[in-house]
Protein backbone atom coordinates (compact mmCIF):
# COMPACT_ATOMS: atom_id res chain seq x y z
CA UNK A 1 0.00 0.00 0.00
CA UNK A 2 1.49 3.27 -1.12
CA UNK A 3 0.45 5.88 1.45
CA UNK A 4 2.06 8.71 -0.51
CA UNK A 5 -0.19 7.98 -3.48
CA UNK A 6 -3.30 7.89 -1.28
CA UNK A 7 -2.31 11.12 0.43
CA UNK A 8 -1.65 12.82 -2.91
CA UNK A 9 -5.02 11.70 -4.29
CA UNK A 10 -6.83 12.97 -1.19
CA UNK A 11 -5.25 16.40 -1.52
CA UNK A 12 -5.90 16.49 -5.27
CA UNK A 13 -9.57 15.68 -4.66
CA UNK A 14 -9.87 18.65 -2.31
CA UNK A 15 -8.60 21.03 -4.98
CA UNK A 16 -10.35 19.47 -7.95
CA UNK A 17 -13.35 21.46 -9.15
CA UNK A 18 -16.64 19.92 -8.17
CA UNK A 19 -18.42 19.39 -11.47
CA UNK A 20 -21.65 18.18 -9.96
CA UNK A 21 -23.83 20.63 -8.15
CA UNK A 22 -25.27 17.73 -6.18
CA UNK A 23 -22.11 17.48 -4.10
CA UNK A 24 -22.28 21.18 -3.33
CA UNK A 25 -25.97 20.87 -2.47
CA UNK A 26 -25.19 17.93 -0.18
CA UNK A 27 -22.55 19.95 1.66
CA UNK A 28 -24.98 22.85 2.05
CA UNK A 29 -27.67 20.55 3.44
CA UNK A 30 -25.17 19.06 5.86
CA UNK A 31 -24.19 22.57 7.01
CA UNK A 32 -27.86 23.48 7.46
CA UNK A 33 -28.37 20.42 9.62
CA UNK A 34 -25.38 21.21 11.83
CA UNK A 35 -25.19 25.00 11.87
CA UNK A 36 -27.91 25.78 14.40
CA UNK A 37 -26.41 23.45 16.99
CA UNK A 38 -22.86 24.65 16.35
CA UNK A 39 -23.67 28.35 16.56
CA UNK A 40 -25.69 27.81 19.73
CA UNK A 41 -22.97 25.72 21.38
CA UNK A 42 -20.26 28.29 20.75
CA UNK A 43 -22.30 31.32 21.78
CA UNK A 44 -23.85 29.68 24.85
CA UNK A 45 -20.48 28.25 25.89
CA UNK A 46 -18.79 31.63 25.61
CA UNK A 47 -21.61 33.33 27.53
CA UNK A 48 -21.51 30.77 30.36
CA UNK A 49 -17.73 31.01 30.56
CA UNK A 50 -18.01 34.78 30.94
CA UNK A 51 -20.68 34.37 33.64
CA UNK A 52 -18.40 31.91 35.47
CA UNK A 53 -15.47 34.30 35.20
CA UNK A 54 -17.54 37.22 36.47
CA UNK A 55 -18.71 35.11 39.40
CA UNK A 56 -15.13 34.16 40.24
CA UNK A 57 -14.03 37.79 40.11
CA UNK A 58 -16.87 38.88 42.38
CA UNK A 59 -16.39 36.05 44.87
CA UNK A 60 -12.63 36.59 45.12
CA UNK A 61 -13.24 40.33 45.46
CA UNK A 62 -11.19 41.27 42.42
CA UNK A 63 -14.04 43.52 41.35
CA UNK A 64 -16.80 44.92 43.51
CA UNK A 65 -16.80 46.51 46.94
CA UNK A 66 -15.61 43.41 48.78
CA UNK A 67 -18.78 42.97 50.79
CA UNK A 68 -20.40 39.71 51.79
CA UNK A 69 -23.32 40.41 49.42
CA UNK A 70 -20.97 40.81 46.46
CA UNK A 71 -19.14 37.60 47.33
CA UNK A 72 -22.45 35.75 47.65
CA UNK A 73 -23.62 37.05 44.29
CA UNK A 74 -20.29 35.96 42.83
CA UNK A 75 -20.71 32.44 44.17
CA UNK A 76 -24.22 32.24 42.71
CA UNK A 77 -23.01 33.52 39.34
CA UNK A 78 -20.15 31.02 39.40
CA UNK A 79 -22.53 28.15 40.08
CA UNK A 80 -24.82 29.37 37.28
CA UNK A 81 -21.84 29.48 34.90
CA UNK A 82 -20.73 25.97 35.85
CA UNK A 83 -24.24 24.56 35.41
CA UNK A 84 -24.64 26.35 32.08
CA UNK A 85 -21.31 25.08 30.81
CA UNK A 86 -22.22 21.58 31.93
CA UNK A 87 -25.55 21.70 30.11
CA UNK A 88 -24.03 23.05 26.92
CA UNK A 89 -23.06 19.67 25.44
CA UNK A 90 -26.39 17.89 26.08
CA UNK A 91 -28.26 20.84 24.55
CA UNK A 92 -25.86 20.76 21.58
CA UNK A 93 -26.47 17.06 21.05
CA UNK A 94 -30.24 17.56 21.20
CA UNK A 95 -30.14 20.44 18.69
CA UNK A 96 -27.81 18.45 16.41
CA UNK A 97 -30.13 15.44 16.51
CA UNK A 98 -33.08 17.70 15.72
CA UNK A 99 -31.27 19.27 12.77
CA UNK A 100 -30.19 15.91 11.41
CA UNK A 101 -33.72 14.59 11.76
CA UNK A 102 -35.10 17.60 9.91
CA UNK A 103 -32.83 17.20 6.87
CA UNK A 104 -32.24 13.42 6.98
CA UNK A 105 -34.56 12.49 4.14
CA UNK A 106 -33.16 15.09 1.74
CA UNK A 107 -29.54 14.29 2.61
CA UNK A 108 -30.01 10.53 2.24
CA UNK A 109 -31.86 10.93 -1.04
CA UNK A 110 -29.20 13.25 -2.48
CA UNK A 111 -26.36 11.03 -1.24
CA UNK A 112 -27.96 8.00 -2.93
CA UNK A 113 -28.28 9.92 -6.19
CA UNK A 114 -24.61 10.90 -6.02
CA UNK A 115 -23.42 7.39 -5.20
CA UNK A 116 -25.55 5.84 -7.94
CA UNK A 117 -24.27 8.27 -10.55
CA UNK A 118 -20.66 7.61 -9.46
CA UNK A 119 -20.94 3.88 -10.16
Amino acid sequence: MNTDKIFAEAIANEYAPKDTSKVVALKKLDWKARSKATVFAYSFGIAMTLVLGLGMCLSMQVIGDGGILTAGAGILLGILGIVGAGLNYPIYKKLLHSGKEKYAFEIIQLAREISESAE
